[in-house]
């Protein structure tokens, strides 16, 4: 089963020293290393901050663009990885080890499984 791990961080917090910032980096390429050795790293990144967000919505008369995140909120999403686990209990065990949980929080959740005409998304 698929899963998406979200990794949220209040970004007005995230005061850490180039030092800290440079270990988190390696601390996460172990975590890659180790996922991709396992066999349940399907993807992942890291993303810029939220005020560099566009929301694309589509009304009536055409689509309509804001800058900025979709919501006002002090938690955002920093980042991302999609992992293939055999459960539940697997894909947790895993976002427990993403590093950035020690910063903010990681949202586990199941990715739907759609099945289109021959192909499988």
């Amino acid at each position: 089963m698929r899963y998406l791990a979200m990794i949220f961080v209040n970004e007005a917090d995230q005061h850490l020293t180039d030092a800290e910032r440079q270990s988190m980096f390696e601390q996460h390429a172990v975590f890659d290393r180790d996922a991709r050795e396992a066999q349940v790293f399907l993807g992942g990144g890291a993303l810029q901050p939220a005020e560099t967000a566009t929301v694309v919505r589509m009304m009536e008369n055409g689509a309509s663009v804001t800058d900025g995140p979709f919501t006002e909120t002090k938690d955002v999403v920093a980042g991302f990885y999609m992992l293939d686990c055999d459960n539940l209990d697997q894909a947790i065990e895993w976002a427990a080890r993403i590093p950035a949980a020690r910063y903010g929080a990681v949202e586990v959740r199941p990715i739907l499984k759609l099945d289109i005409g021959a192909a499988q998304v």
